[in-house]
Formats: structure tokens, sequence, C-alpha cells
């Protein structure tokens, strides 16, 4: 009889869909059943393969093409928004129209049309191609927003000294990274203005924040996420950063390499903010199945916030 090894896992909480994931979810599914499939989704409403195969199975079609949408359906514009002439097409089609953008997304929008209004030159850190940052640009004429991915493109900026200017930021972004460039643009133009508001949302920072605090007591750690999740990439960064470096991003269960463990003891476990929690529920599954394990849930619980869905439903 083979006794199996003892190991712990640090499950982190919070973890998993944030209020902004699960509205834009539950826009999808109730415009399916107020409806009927197909409904048609600009882009991936959330980054996540199993939600995304989940609502496709339920009639949903992802589309990055609007032109591709037939008149007579609906279309729902994905969490991570969409430019402004995207909206201003669909309604010119006469198609029926749901904006299922995060409000904290929304939020950003809003912000940088207001520095615009105001004669500001806006500065965007970001990630380039990121649909949510494709989405924010957009929001104002071409070359109105100069995005920044990192130190070295602050650097590189060159404006007049009576140039008003102002940043705004992806809602996903790693804190302390987006920190240091922040610092580095206010170095550089001490008078830029910001968002009165954090940009970067309650459910990055609280995610990031508690894999810190726990990630220095493991020998591994898993972020559940998919590969083109924003969020989920940074926690990975995060826990490497917090002193975890065999931390790595897994899509699912079937992706797990158990042998991978064997010499490990302390596994911290996480999700990225798309992520449906039966994913991490598998992981612990699979890990349950090789060894003897012990489930510590630790860090500051789940969250309560809640959005309400878009007008229209």
């Amino acid at each position: 009889m083979n006794i199996k090894e003892n190991k712990q896992i640090l499950l982190i909480s919070p973890r998993g869909f944030c209020a902004g994931v699960t509205r834009a979810i539950d826009t999808v599914v109730e415009v399916l059943e107020k409806f009927g499939p197909p409904v048609y989704v600009k882009h991936e409403i959330v980054h996540n393969k199993h939600v995304i195969d989940d609502l496709k199975a339920k009639g949903a079609i992802f589309i990055e093409d609007i032109n591709d949408a037939p008149i007579d359906k609906p279309l729902v514009f994905s969490a991570h928004g969409v430019a402004k002439n995207i909206i201003d097409t669909a309604k010119q089609m006469n198609k029926y129209v749901v904006d299922a953008t995060c409000p904290l997304v929304t939020k950003v929008h809003v912000q940088a049309i207001k520095f615009y209004n105001l004669n500001y030159k806006i500065i965007l850190i970001g990630h380039k191609n990121h649909p949510e940052v494709e989405g924010t640009l957009g929001q104002l004429p071409a070359g109105a927003i100069v995005l920044i991915e990192n130190l070295d493109d602050v650097q590189n900026l060159k404006f007049e000294n009576e140039d008003k200017l102002a940043y705004v930021t992806q809602t996903t972004l790693s804190v302390d990274d987006t920190k240091e460039i922040i610092d580095a643009l206010k170095k550089k133009f001490p008078h830029i203005k910001s968002s009165p508001k954090e940009d970067i949302c309650y459910a990055t920072t609280n995610r990031q924040n508690a894999i810190k605090d726990y990630a220095h007591e493991c020998d591994s750690f898993i972020v559940v996420g998919s590969k083109n999740s924003s969020n989920s990439n940074r926690l990975v960064e995060v826990a490497k950063k917090s002193g975890c470096d065999l931390s790595v991003l897994l899509e699912n269960a079937n992706n797990l390499n158990i042998d991978n463990y064997k010499n490990h003891q302390t596994i911290g476990l996480s999700s990225g903010a798309s992520v449906p929690d039966i994913l991490v529920q598998d992981v612990i599954s699979k890990f349950r199945e090789a060894f003897e394990i012990n489930v510590k849930e630790v860090g500051a619980g789940e969250e309560n916030i809640s959005f309400k869905l878009p007008r229209g439903i």
C-alpha cells in the first residue's frame, strides 16, 4: 500500500469572478433567454476558455467584426469595452445592442473624455493590442491618447512645457509596475493630472495584494487562468516578485503535471478574475488524487461588490 505524501495548499481569497465579469456573463445569458440563440458577442465576453465554451454551447457566437452579426440578431459588447466608432456603426445598422462593458472600464473612458474636453493631452498606461486598451484609445480621435507600456516609453515621451498632461490606466495592470511608471511620469512631468480615483480595478488590486501576502510562504504557486487574460498573467508576475519563483499560469486541471509538485510541500493557489471556481476545485481534486492534502483558506475573504445589468435587458 502506497502512503500518500502530505501537501498543504494555501487557497487564496479573493479569487475568481469579479463583479464586472459576473455582470458580463449574466448579460449574455439574459439576452439568450430573452431572444433565444444565436446571440452575437463582439470579442470574447471575458478571457476564459471554459466560460466561452459554455456560452457557445448555449448559443453565443463570438465575432471580431460586427458586420458578421445579422441585423435582426442581438449584439453584445464584451466586458473589455469597444471603440466609439464600433458603437456608432452598430447603431447605424439598427442592431439591438447591449453594452456589457465593465462599469470600471467605462469610468476610465469617461475620465479620458473629460480630460480631452478640458484640452489635456492624455497618456494611457496599458498593454498594446489588448481589447480594453483598444476600446479606451477608440473613445477619442486618433492621436488624442498616447499609449505607453513601460519605463522606457516614459523617457521617450516628448511634450511642450505648456502642454496640459493627464494619464489614465488599463484596469488590469500590475499595481506595483504601474506605480513605478506613474512615479516616473510625475518626476518627468510634475504637473501631470490623474483620475480622481484609482483606475486599476478593485478586483485586480485585491487579488494581487492577497497573493503578495502569501506567495513567499509557498514552494510553488498556481494561478488558474487563460493565457490571454491580462489580470491572470499579472497575478503570476506578482507571485514571482513576492518570493515564489516557481509560479505558473494554468488553464485547467487537465494541464496540471502533478509530478512537478512531488518535492513541493506548500503550494499556493489562486485564480484570475474571469475564472469560475469549479476550475480551481478541479485542480484541488487532482492534487487530492496524488497526495494527502490539507487545504487552508487564507486571505481577506470574498468580495461582495455587484453591478446592475445593462439597460435594455
